[in-house]
């Protein structure tokens, strides 16, 4: 068994907020730069850039898990990982279905941008993908799970799009993989201050828009290997597979 650092919650240019200088070449340099084995691509509402990054990083011997950071219609920023490139893109098909039109001006909320390995912007998304979907966070977790991915409602004590200052609470019937903590929050803090049940496991993440907070906050997981398979594994603590959050 073996400790590999994870920094899952990491957004590239694709998302507005995001410094464009959060390029896939950048993102995996500063992440081996930070002593992290595992990252976690998710921008907003969409998937676009993963591939990329994906790919350097496996030329590079980083681990990646791709995903997404879904707004659902309640606004409660949940994040969503996939096994492979097919289930990705079946998840991108149901975001493209369900994110409403909505133009913006990207000189006021940032640009939103696909680039090559060589930082050349190749798309431009002038639909703003920072907006809630039209589907219930119950569906989205729904989805996620048809298609066999992990579902992790973000920064769950943010007192703006975390699910508790959304909903006001944590529904019983939502089935989660773990609850994301933000990157100087304390497990034990968040687990009293929300009577959270001992079961569900924690992932503090960065939740990086610039490359200087990449792997400013992590979550340890111990396991074989960096792959989707012992990953959940070791969601569930199974097999003597664990995630560890000082």
């Amino acid at each position: 068994m073996r400790q590999f650092r994870a920094d899952l919650h990491i957004h590239t240019v694709l998302s507005a907020c995001a410094d464009l200088g959060m390029s896939p070449e950048v993102i995996v340099r500063k992440a081996k730069e930070k002593n992290i084995d595992l990252i976690g691509i998710t921008d907003h509402n969409s998937t676009l850039q993963c591939a990329l990054v994906m790919e350097i990083a496996l030329e590079e011997g980083l681990a990646t898990l791709c995903g997404v950071e879904v707004t659902t219609r309640e606004e409660v920023h949940c994040l969503a990982y996939f096994k492979d490139k097919e289930t990705l893109k079946s998840f991108q098909q149901y975001l493209d279905v369900h994110l409403p039109a909505f133009n913006y001006l990207p000189e006021k909320f940032g640009y939103q941008v696909v680039v090559d390995r060589d930082e050349k912007i190749r798309q431009v998304i002038a639909n703003y993908l920072n907006v809630g979907l039209n589907q219930g966070i119950d569906e989205v977790e729904q989805e996620v799970h048809r298609l066999g991915g992990l579902f992790v409602p973000a920064h769950i004590e943010r007192p703006l799009f975390g699910i508790i200052s959304q909903l006001g609470f944590i529904p019983e019937q939502l089935e989660c993989d773990a609850y994301g903590i933000m990157k100087h929050s304390r497990e034990a803090d968040i687990r009293k201050r929300y009577s959270l049940a001992p079961g569900i496991p924690l992932i503090r993440a960065s939740d990086a828009h610039s490359p200087e907070d990449i792997g400013s906050g992590y979550t340890v997981f111990e396991m074989h290997e960096p792959t989707f398979e012992e990953i959940k594994k070791a969601l569930k603590s199974l097999e003597g597979r664990k995630t560890i959050v000082d």
